[in-house]
Parts: C-alpha cells; sequence; structure tokens
C-alpha cells in the first residue's frame, strides 16, 4: 500500500507539471484574447519563398567573364499587367572600357547617354539606334564596361512578346516563330516591352526586372567566342573574340560556322 501511495502521489505532480516545450507548441497555436486555433501558429503559415535572382557578386566580375557566365542565366521581365517573361540568355557581347575602340565608353569618356557603364555592376545601361530601336547591356567590373545581351531562347510568356513585337513594327506581318522572338539585341529589347526608361536601373533591386540562375550551366566547350557583330572599321578591336553564344542554340542570332567546324576539328 504505501509503494501504492507514493506512485499516486508522483502521477498526481506529474498532471499538475507544466512542461516548456508543450507550453510553446500552444502559445503557437493560440491567438491572443481567442481560442486555441492551428491558423495562428507559424507552422500553419505559408511563407513567402525567396527569389533566387543574381545578386551584385554575381555581376562584380570582370567584363568577359560576365559575358560568358550570363550564357544559360534567364532574364526575367514583370510587364504592368503582373504577367512574367522569361528568357534564357544565349548571346553575348563584351564591351571593355576605354581600351575598346568599339565601345561607348572609349577613351574613359563619360557621358550622359552611357553613364550607367561607370556605375555599379548590374547596372542596366539601354540606349537607342537608328533613332528607333533599343539595346541593353549590363555593367561589370572595370571602368566604363559593359556586356550586351545579344539574343535570349524564349521560356515563357511567349504570347506577350509576341504582342509587344507586333506593337513595335508598324506594317503588319505575319505570326512571328518561338526562335524569331528574341534572337537579336533589339528584339529582345521589344519582346521584353525594354526601352530608354528602363536605363540605369539596377538588376538586383529593381521590381519590373532581373535574372535568376540557370539549370544547366554551359561548359567551355558549349561556348563559341569569335568577333563582334555591326562594330564598323575599328582595327584590331573589329577582330576581337568577345561575342559568345551557345553552340547549336537556334536561337542566336548569327552563326560563325568556320569557328564552330574549328571547335569540332
Amino acid at each position: 500500500m504505501p509503494r501504492k501511495r507514493k506512485l499516486l502521489a508522483q502521477l498526481s505532480a506529474l498532471q499538475n507539471t507544466s512542461f516548456p516545450q508543450m507550453d510553446a507548441v500552444e502559445q503557437l497555436n493560440t491567438t491572443p484574447g481567442a481560442g486555441p486555433s492551428p491558423k495562428s501558429s507559424k507552422y500553419f503559415v505559408i511563407e513567402k519563398k525567396t527569389s533566387p535572382q543574381l545578386q551584385e557578386d554575381f555581376f562584380n566580375q570582370p567584363c568577359v567573364s560576365l559575358a560568358k557566365s550570363f550564357l544559360g542565366q534567364i532574364l526575367v521581365r514583370k510587364l504592368p499587367d503582373g504577367r512574367e517573361l522569361w528568357g534564357r540568355i544565349v548571346e553575348t557581347e563584351a564591351y571593355l572600357g576605354g581600351e575598346d575602340e568599339a565601345s561607348h565608353s572609349k577613351g574613359g569618356k563619360q557621358t550622359q547617354r552611357n553613364a550607367a557603364m561607370f556605375m555599379k555592376p548590374g547596372t542596366l545601361y539601354v540606349y537607342q539606334i537608328y533613332g528607333i530601336y533599343f539595346c541593353m547591356n549590363v555593367s561589370s567590373q572595370g571602368e566604363g564596361a559593359a556586356v550586351l545581351l545579344r539574343s535570349l531562347e524564349p521560356l515563357q510568356g511567349l504570347d506577350a512578346m509576341r504582342e509587344l513585337r507586333r506593337a513595335s513594327r508598324k506594317a503588319p506581318s505575319r505570326l512571328l516563330k518561338d526562335w524569331q522572338l528574341c534572337n537579336g539585341p533589339s528584339k529582345l529589347c521589344q519582346a521584353f516591352g525594354i526601352d530608354k526608361a528602363f536605363d540605369q536601373r539596377d538588376l538586383t533591386q529593381d521590381a519590373a526586372i532581373w535574372m535568376v540562375p540557370g539549370q544547366d550551366p554551359p561548359g567551355e566547350q558549349d561556348v563559341v567566342a569569335t568577333t563582334r557583330i555591326g562594330i564598323g572599321n575599328r582595327g584590331e578591336w573589329a577582330q576581337k573574340p568577345l561575342r559568345f553564344y551557345l553552340r547549336g542554340n537556334r536561337f542566336v542570332s548569327v552563326v560563325d560556322k568556320k569557328m564552330e567546324r574549328e571547335m569540332a576539328a
């Protein structure tokens, strides 16, 4: 009997004891001034996922390195109506700043037009050509250095891209095929609704345009290094291999078959 009374006393003590872990769960499940509710627990709240977008440390690298690193990454554009356009970067060109005779910042000259090229890595430099079209660049390490985005492989929002391309062209034309949407620097700006208003925006901070990592980074053997397009007579700089594209990708604007044959050999 004494043993039984002792066990009953221990059981009674346990029932009256407050356990910290159990109390914490009760508090999570209880809203002040209301009864217990699992909806008030942090374990029942769906938290907003953090964006995997590329940050400043990615853009903060030498121009040629950044131009290559862009290949396979994804450009995202959020339109005013909430739709998102996604495109995989498949072609770029590097412009090295003051020493580069083909660069807008050659000689280290900074103007109102090219100011974004001298801003922190990841800053957009958008300029107009022929008074009609736009081209988009991203600043890198180095004074006045930036990377031109030449072509994208459309991934999401292709119908919206077609609408934007159609709206940018004066004369009606046939429906554009997928590979025709973004295969050129001005075409990708049209398809993504990029104009001068995007100049000097920060890709790491802007709510309307950013980049996210691609799933399959290309290897060195997948990248073609060749001469840049449309830079005119710039002496030795016209022959430097500062354009980079994904070999075998049909969304590239201009293919260098000779260079690809040499790579294959």
